[in-house]
């Protein structure tokens, strides 16, 4: 049993891993929104194929602002609760298997 602790040990990791570096990825898509930037670049073309189609979803729920985009915000919230919630939750199932 302690093989299957560690794993989901690992996997709590890496999900939390993978949720910080996307908050750092929605929150640089954020900061290219608000200048000019070349959409031919391929930094900015990989920051919006990454985010679009979260982000989408959320606009779909949200009115609309005067101009001002929430959804970034609301998409690192729920980032949040998720490392929050579920890598915890994981890493006390794992310590329980260990």
């Amino acid at each position: 049993m302690f093989m299957l602790g560690n794993f989901i040990l690992a996997i709590a990791k890496l999900i939390n891993f993978a949720l910080s570096a996307y908050i750092w990825i929605v929150i640089a898509r954020a900061v290219i929104s608000w200048v000019n930037a070349d959409p031919y670049n391929p930094i900015v073309r990989f920051l919006v194929q990454v985010t679009d189609p979260i982000l989408f979803r959320i606009r779909r729920y949200i009115p609309s602002m005067g101009g001002i985009d929430l959804s970034p915000m609301i998409l690192i919230l729920a980032i949040v609760f998720l490392q929050s919630f579920l890598v915890p939750t994981l890493m006390q199932i794992g310590n329980s298997l260990q």
